[in-house]
C-alpha cells in the first residue's frame, strides 16, 4: 500500500477505542441476555468480530504489527451455561515464548541490574533470572510487542474472558489461578496459533496439480 494510502496514526487509534465499545456491548448484552440463543447477544458478538478484524488491519498497514487475538466461530466453543447477569469478570491470558536468543535476553536484564544498581542478585547471569528481571521490569503488553528485542520468539497464546456470579474473595485463587476455569462459562476467547497459519495452507490449491491443464483450464480454476 502507497504511502499516500496508509493509515494514519490516528484512524488505528479510534479502531482501538471501537474495539474496547465492541467489547463493553458484548459484555452487556450477555449481562442482559435472555436465552440462549438471544439475537441482541448474536448481534454484538458480530460487531465486536468486526471491530477487532478493522483494528488488527489497521493497525498492519500502519505499523506493521498484528493483534494476538483471533475469534472464534461459534462451532468452535461450548454453549455459554454461565450467570446471565455476571457480577464479576475473569481475564485469563496465557502466551508461550520460545527463549531464541539467551545472549540477547541476559544483556537487557544486565542493563536492567545496572540501572538499579543492585549487584547484590546477578541474576542476570541465568536465563530464567534474566526471565524474572525481565518480566518484573516490563509489563507483558510491553514484553509480546518487544520479544525480538528481548531474544523471544512468539509461541500460541490465548485469552479467555469469564464470568462469575460473585467475585471471589483476596487470595482465594492464587495458588492454582487456572485450574477451575468452566469454558462454558466463558463469554468470549481469542486465540492465536501458528495451526491456523497452516490450516490457511491446507486450502490453497497444489498448482502442480495444474500442470497438466490447459492454461485457459487452469485459469478457470
Amino acid at each position: 500500500m502507497s504511502d499516500a494510502a496508509q493509515s494514519t496514526a490516528a484512524e488505528v487509534r479510534a479502531a482501538a477505542e471501537a474495539v474496547k465499545t465492541a467489547l463493553d456491548r458484548h459484555l452487556a448484552a450477555v449481562e442482559r441476555r435472555s436465552g440462549e440463543d438471544d439475537p441482541a447477544v448474536y448481534e454484538a458478538f458480530n460487531q465486536l468480530a468486526a471491530a477487532a478484524e478493522t483494528y488488527d488491519e489497521l493497525l498492519y498497514d500502519r505499523y506493521d504489527e498484528v493483534t494476538p487475538f483471533e475469534i472464534p466461530g461459534a462451532e468452535d466453543t461450548p454453549p455459554y451455561t454461565g450467570p446471565e447477569e455476571p457480577a464479576a469478570v475473569s481475564v485469563l491470558i496465557r502466551r508461550d515464548y520460545a527463549v531464541v536468543e539467551p545472549q540477547r535476553l541476559r544483556a537487557h536484564a544486565q542493563r536492567i541490574e545496572a540501572a538499579d544498581d543492585d549487584e547484590s542478585t546477578e541474576a542476570s547471569g541465568t536465563v530464567h533470572g534474566a526471565l524474572g528481571l525481565l518480566f518484573g521490569e516490563f509489563e507483558p503488553d510491553e514484553i509480546a510487542s518487544r520479544h525480538k528485542e528481548f531474544g523471544l520468539e512468539e509461541g500460541d497464546s490465548t485469552l479467555w474472558v469469564a464470568a462469575s456470579d460473585e467475585p471471589a474473595e483476596p487470595g482465594e485463587w492464587l495458588e492454582s489461578p487456572f485450574e477451575q476455569v468452566d469454558p462454558q462459562q466463558v463469554v468470549c476467547r481469542f486465540d492465536v496459533s501458528a495451526v491456523f497459519d497452516d490450516d490457511d495452507l491446507e486450502d490453497e490449491p497444489d498448482p502442480s496439480e495444474d500442470e497438466d491443464l490447459d492454461p485457459l483450464e487452469a485459469n478457470r480454476r
